[in-house]
């Protein structure tokens, strides 16, 4: 169990008050708070080697070392086969127009890809500007708009001879539902499609191993998992190292070099590196019974895990106090998982509408009590114009993560039913 006390005041901005009182952060699936950890390991960068890398010299040689150092601490989270399979990145989107570009010139006119109506634009987007781009067939697999789950019978028929690729996510940004893609990638393999997984919002609330999932591709971005704003893409090597890469003639024509153009944030790989150490720390000290006993994993892997299980298990118990106040108040409806057996099947964010609310005002009333959340499509475009609620200013979101009390979850639940019952 999670020792809260402890857990937050590794987070110097949850000291920090609104007008004299609290501030709750329930905007987390846009961006979570950082521990102290991670503003040291970027201080340290920026005061200590802030050289560019691949110098003769000491500070490029420490730059380049601790460069190398978070391509390996990303490779364990991910549970790559090899640093050479992480790439760095300014953000998720920036990372996948850059795939598209790459992934295109595998795929021939009427070519098919897959995609769903749960994506992040993010992943959305840049794979049917490159279907517009190459005359490529785009497949749109449905949800369940009573379960918010992916119709999975809908999927099975759309794959053909002629599937090619297939763009996933792993968690719904806005409606939080944790998609199989494991089985999706196995369809998919086996009809020898390309998979790409977006888990930006899957990161911070449950263990990655691409091994286990056999995707060809997954990106992430750190901003979600309490570290700075970097996304970070894990490929098969396989394919970083046979794809075309548009770089500099004088980068060198090795992965992961090859795709990471340009001069990186050094700054920001070191605290990817400070928000791993994070939460390997909570691992050590709160999850020693729920770490893996896989001997094939590095410590680091399995302090990692540990970690990410003794989160989930607080956020469990945030999304169901947070779900059952928010359905107990009259004309509220809750948009995706709601069912607390089922809660191993979505993350933490929560999104609703109610009749004639307006989710910027909503947001505005409980940003004056300190309270921040989000209103809108949270760039989740496919799912609010599949339920048809785009022209009515899409929901407000909520999302809890292992920081927050219960109390929060109660103060933010009063407040949304006071100004409900005001309007």
């Amino acid at each position: 169990m999670l020792d809260l006390a402890a857990v937050r005041a590794q987070f110097p901005a949850l000291a920090l008050t609104h007008d004299g009182g609290p501030r709750t952060y329930l905007d987390n699936p846009a961006g979570t708070q950082v521990p102290q950890v991670v503003l040291d390991r970027m201080g340290e960068a920026l005061v200590e080697f802030n050289a560019n890398m691949h110098g003769n010299f000491r500070t490029s040689e420490r730059a380049t070392e601790q460069s190398h150092r978070a391509h390996a601490h990303m490779a364990e989270f991910y549970n790559a086969r090899s640093d050479r399979e992480i790439v760095f990145g300014p953000n998720m989107t920036t990372l996948t127009f850059q795939m598209a570009r790459v992934l295109g010139t595998r795929f021939r006119e009427g070519d098919e890809i897959i995609t769903t109506h749960m994506e992040h634009e993010g992943n959305n987007w840049p794979w049917r500007t490159m279907a517009a781009e190459r005359g490529l067939v785009v497949k749109t697999v449905p949800f369940h708009r009573d379960t918010y789950e992916l119709d999975l019978d809908a999927f099975g028929d759309m794959i053909t001879s002629r599937t090619r690729f297939a763009a996933l996510n792993v968690a719904s940004n806005l409606l939080g539902t944790i998609n199989p893609v494991k089985q999706m990638v196995a369809a998919l393999r086996e009809a020898g499609a390309i998979t790409y997984l977006d888990a930006v919002q899957y990161a911070p609330h449950g263990v990655i191993d691409v091994q286990e999932l056999d995707c060809d591709f997954l990106v992430a971005s750190s901003y979600k998992f309490y570290g700075p704003h970097q996304g970070i893409l894990y490929g098969r090597e396989e394919l970083l190292s046979s794809l075309p890469a548009y770089k500099l003639r004088t980068v060198p024509d090795v992965t992961p070099d090859r795709y990471e153009t340009g001069t990186q944030s050094l700054e920001g790989q070191a605290g990817v590196i400070g928000a791993l150490e994070y939460l390997a720390w909570v691992g050590r000290e709160f999850g020693s019974d729920l770490r893996p006993a896989d001997g094939e994993l590095s410590d680091r892997t399995r302090d990692l895990r540990a970690g990410m299980r003794a989160m989930v298990a607080h956020e469990e118990t945030l999304s169901a106090r947070l779900i059952s106040g928010l359905q107990a108040i009259d004309g509220v409806h809750v948009h995706g998982i709601t069912d607390p057996a089922a809660f191993g099947r979505r993350v933490p964010t929560v999104s609703i509408t109610a009749p004639g609310l307006d989710p910027a005002a909503l947001a505005t009333f409980l940003d004056a009590h300190g309270v921040y959340v989000w209103n809108g499509h949270s760039y989740a475009l496919p799912v609010v114009e599949f339920l048809g609620i785009a022209d009515q200013g899409g929901v407000v979101r909520t999302g809890p993560t292992h920081y927050n009390t219960l109390d929060e979850i109660d103060r933010c639940v009063s407040l949304v039913e006071q100004y409900l019952g005001a309007h």
